[in-house]
């Protein structure tokens, strides 16, 4: 049996903010949510009945690039249109983007996507496979996705 990942879980700052954040602009379901004053969690879905992501209330500060774990979280989405109405989507929400529009994962590569960052500053990504072959890369060097 091969592993693959089952789900994906942050520790978060203000458990309600970040739900809104997941649920409300990114579009995962509330499959389940913990509201014991010290045990606040939520179970997000993508429409099925397992979870996908899982955010934990038990952080007290931002993410922090410079500590081991987490480097970046990484989404598929089915097309290119689905990615730019993500962006859309997350402008009006005033994220904090990486770089600016949707960028190829490498210089002449097909595949990219946006990079952003969540409300405690989590690096996350949501990309496509294909579709990109004639968009800028932001680095000719190393993997966009590996120093946002």
């Amino acid at each position: 049996m091969t592993l693959r990942t089952g789900h994906t879980g942050l520790n978060v700052t203000d458990l309600d903010r970040s739900l809104a954040f997941y649920r409300d602009v990114l579009g995962f379901t509330l499959l389940a949510e913990g509201k014991e004053d010290d045990r606040r969690y939520a179970f997000l879905g993508d429409g099925g009945d397992s979870p996908v992501l899982t955010l934990w209330q038990q952080a007290e500060g931002p993410y922090d690039r410079a500590r081991a774990g987490l480097h970046h979280l990484a989404f598929t989405a089915d097309s290119l249109a689905r990615v730019e109405r993500y962006q859309q989507a997350l402008s009006a929400h005033g994220v904090d983007f990486a770089y600016e529009g949707v960028v190829a994962h490498r210089e002449g590569a097909a595949s990219g996507g946006i990079f952003f960052h969540d409300p405690d500053g989590t690096r996350l990504e949501i990309s496509v496979p294909h579709g990109l072959e004639n968009a800028p890369a932001p680095h000719t060097s190393a993997p966009t996705c590996g120093f946002f």
